[in-house]
């Protein structure tokens, strides 16, 4: 059996080489709720509510900017009986400007116990499509090159990816690829389709115990992949009688936020955040709000108690 401080430092170096080597990031849909909606990020996550979850995002990026970011995404997942296997089912549609692109995956993943307390080591698997469709009558272009906006764009693409996900009932940390596959992408910012090349993502949190009725949690999102800038977010949430969550937010080089959530039901837990730009786009736009519903189903036999992460 492998020791588990190895297994753990181990990993801790891996984390650091793929940092060392993929320094860059390029935009992908984001998200202010990253620690609510894990299995977007990570496959590996899917299933580790230990009951059926199901989560909606709505994102509003940039308000007042005609052709603003706009995201939607919905991840559905749950464990089987055996609890070391889960399953899940991410869709995330993105728009911005005159291109919408589609995300379709189904995540699978497989848990083992690392030692008698509750240390967690899960390998997580997805696979699905990428659309890509443009309508080139939207807007108007500082490139105008006839070669880059003749004709409108549909491709449909696969994805295939995988991720890493160790955790106990107070911290986690994951690694994951979203897609090893290169695909066509639309690139904002130099107005013409890319090559997306595999990114890279690494989360984790740790729980304080403030008090009896209040916990902290830190956590961070860090998305890399050469030839674009690093995207960095750092955040840390209070949890106030397992009913209100308050946190701050902080994402590199970009936007700082303020996030608030209820816990209105065992079962039903709804969150804000407001994202106020840090660059100079701030003198264009009022903000980016993001909202986020998670629905959760008590599992027969069971309570269904709130959780953190």
């Amino acid at each position: 059996m492998i020791h588990k401080s190895s297994l753990i430092k181990g990993l801790i170096a891996l984390v650091f080489v793929l940092i060392s080597a993929f320094s860059y990031a390029q935009q992908d849909p984001q998200y202010t709720h990253y620690m609510f909606n894990t299995l977007s990020v990570n496959p590996a996550y899917a299933g580790q509510r230990e009951t059926l979850s199901i989560v909606g995002l709505h994102r509003s990026q940039w308000v007042g900017v005609d052709g603003a970011p706009q995201t939607q995404s919905l991840g559905i997942h749950t464990p089987l009986r055996n609890e070391r296997i889960g399953l899940g089912l991410n869709v995330v549609n993105d728009a911005l400007g005159p291109v919408s692109e589609t995300f379709v995956d189904a995540n699978f993943s497989y848990t083992i116990p690392l030692n008698a307390n509750d240390l967690k080591l899960s390998f997580g698997a997805k696979g699905g499509f990428h659309m890509l469709d443009s309508d080139w009558s939207k807007g108007r272009y500082k490139n105008s090159d006839p070669n880059n906006f003749g004709d409108n764009i549909n491709l449909t693409s696969p994805m295939i990816g995988a991720g890493l996900y160790m955790h106990t009932r107070k911290w986690y940390v994951g690694l994951a690829v979203p897609n090893f596959i290169e695909t066509e992408h639309y690139d904002d910012y130099k107005e013409s389709v890319a090559i997306e090349r595999m990114h890279f993502y690494l989360i984790g949190g740790y729980v304080f115990n403030i008090s009896e009725t209040t916990e902290l949690k830190p956590a961070f999102l860090v998305k890399g992949v050469s030839g674009a800038p690093l995207i960095a977010d750092v955040s840390a949430n209070l949890w106030i009688q397992k009913k209100l969550t308050l946190g701050l937010a902080w994402r590199w080089d970009d936007s700082v936020s303020a996030l608030a959530g209820l816990q209105i039901t065992p079962g039903m837990f709804f969150g804000y955040s407001y994202d106020l730009t840090t660059t100079g786009l701030s003198n264009y736009n009022s903000g980016t709000h993001e909202l986020t519903l998670r629905f959760e189903v008590k599992r027969l036999g069971r309570i269904l108690s709130p959780r953190f992460f």
